[in-house]
């Protein structure tokens, strides 16, 4: 899920919109540490499931991670200032955004994680115009959806 993250950052340029769906141990964090390394983040990533975000600066550029499992209500995202942390030069990835259904903007792309036997398996949809070119350059096929396979857990 590592490669993948880094594959998703590239993708981007680095900016955008990014959920991340699926069980618990999945890899969404994985993923998201993936990309942060491949920007050059040396320290540790850990899932901001008490913190709701984890912001990080890496070469001046604004990476936030937040992750929603403990929201009770999408109407807490606007106080917790959800929209401000979304601008046209951040990168924000956000895992269980069914939890902020209502309260959140579409995604430029959605990663669902699943299990699929002893593999883990990433499917990559868009939900923007930018995010359909963001998937065909993950995918490399000019498709809106892409899938992959990644052995173990």
């Amino acid at each position: 899920m590592e490669a993948l993250g880094a594959r998703v950052v590239d993708a981007l340029g680095g900016r955008g919109l990014v959920f991340l769906a699926g069980d618990l141990g999945t890899g969404k964090t994985t993923l998201v540490r993936g990309a942060l390394r491949h920007m050059g983040h040396q320290g540790s990533v850990k899932s901001p499931t008490f913190t709701l975000v984890e912001p990080y600066e890496i070469n001046s550029q604004m990476v936030f991670h937040f992750d929603l499992y403990r929201l009770a209500d999408p109407g807490e995202l606007e106080f917790m200032g959800f929209r401000d942390y979304i601008a046209a030069d951040t990168l924000c990835f956000v895992e269980w955004p069914e939890r902020g259904a209502g309260g959140l903007p579409p995604p430029d792309i959605e990663v669902r994680l699943e299990y699929r036997g002893e593999r883990r398996g990433a499917v990559i949809a868009a939900a923007t115009a930018r995010g359909a070119a963001v998937v065909a350059g993950i995918a490399g096929d000019g498709h809106g959806s892409a899938a992959a396979d990644r052995a173990g857990p």
